[in-house]
């Protein structure tokens, strides 16, 4: 099993930028597929982007797609999201996920692992 803990969350003014962290722990770090999810108030939980077990695939939904940039660094165990040009509706609380499957996904229910999640708070 895998242990994920978010970093970076905060207030920034809108066309700011975060960087967030998620540090894993427990079985090997490169046998995952890793993704970052979002919730907003009053809102279902969003997918954001994801990258496979090497970082050469990654998928981004199509509003952060130019802004948003997912890597990884699998020497460190840790995957970031790095926002650019954020927007008021980019604040959320963002949540690190996992899964040992193959491919990436989109789909909430594909990541069986989660982090505790950050708030990004985007001021306009």
């Amino acid at each position: 099993q895998v242990q994920l803990v978010e970093s970076g969350g905060g207030l920034v003014q809108a066309g700011g930028s975060l960087r967030l962290s998620c540090a894993a722990s427990g079985r090997t770090f490169s046998q995952y597929v890793m993704g970052w999810f979002r919730q907003a108030p009053g809102k279902e939980r969003a997918f954001v982007a994801a990258i496979s077990r090497s970082g050469g695939t990654k998928n981004y939904e199509e509003s952060v797609k130019g802004r948003f940039t997912i890597s990884r660094d699998n020497a460190k165990n840790t995957v970031y999201l790095q926002m650019d040009s954020l927007k008021p509706e980019d604040a959320a609380v963002y949540y690190c996920v996992a899964a040992t499957r193959g491919y990436i996904s989109n789909i909430e229910n594909d990541y069986p692992y989660w982090g505790q999640g950050t708030q990004v708070t985007v001021s306009s």
